[in-house]
């Protein structure tokens, strides 16, 4: 359990809030497995229709904690991260997701895993794993060119380049962009109307629109062993070395 993460269930909906503003909401793998449980908890409970992800103190996140993540490196499907992937890209539940500011790595690549995306018009999607040595994770790669077609994919995920707001919705990740002061709002409304909508039939409408689960866990497993592997590789080490002594300074 992290205390970073806030959980709380009302009128259907659990609210999963990232709380870690000092660090720009930055994601330990205390928080991944928290929300991992969290997901797998309202799958599985029944009282639960949808689950409503978002990030205090004006951000999503920052994606990884570096220094976390090179203490506690994920190994296996058992890692807290891939436990929370899998969770995401598996629950039958609605899930919908508000983004103020930073939405860094894996706080852009779960983004193709929700069924609404709300965002302020500050929000920055940026997924830079390659400048870090990796690779992308989450499905990102089946899933963003498939989104957004491969021209802009491979700027997000080739070049690094991140996508403001506007560009973002263009390119048909969010749902709408609302301004900051009524965000969490907006979000908190449209996750209460998913979650007040006949839950059989909710279910069913969303595994129609996403009929080749089994695609997405495979190319997400194909992923996942390569950037655990990528994590060794000299290139990933000096781009780490490097990010943390920036940190520092």
């Amino acid at each position: 359990m992290s205390d970073h993460i806030l959980l709380r269930d009302e009128e259907g909906v659990r609210h999963i809030t990232l709380n870690r503003p000092d660090k720009r909401n930055a994601l330990t793998a205390a928080m991944y497995a928290t929300m991992a449980d969290a997901l797998t908890e309202a799958a599985n409970g029944g009282q639960v229709r949808a689950v409503l992800f978002s990030g205090a103190g004006g951000f999503f996140t920052g994606g990884n904690d570096i220094g976390d993540f090179l203490a506690n490196p994920p190994q296996g499907p058992d890692a807290p991260v891939f436990r929370f992937l899998m969770a995401l890209a598996t629950s039958p539940l609605a899930l919908v997701a508000a983004v103020e500011g930073q939405a860094v790595g894996i706080g852009t690549t779960m983004l193709f895993h929700c069924d609404l995306t709300y965002a302020a018009p500050n929000a920055r999607l940026h997924v830079p794993f390659v400048d870090l040595g990796l690779v992308p994770e989450a499905a990102s790669s089946l899933l963003m060119p498939r989104t957004m077609g491969h021209a802009t994919a491979a700027r997000m995920l080739m070049l690094g380049e991140p996508l403001e707001a506007e560009e973002a919705k263009q390119a048909g990740i969010l749902s709408g962009i609302v301004p900051v002061e009524a965000l969490a709002a907006t979000a908190t409304a449209k996750a209460r109307a998913l979650a007040a909508k006949p839950a059989e039939a909710l279910r069913q409408t969303k595994a129609l629109m996403k009929p080749n689960p089994q695609e997405v866990l495979a190319v997400m497993a194909k992923e996942a062993e390569i950037f655990s592997r990528s994590l060794r590789s000299p290139e990933a080490i000096a781009a780490f070395q490097a990010f943390m002594g920036r940190s520092k300074k």
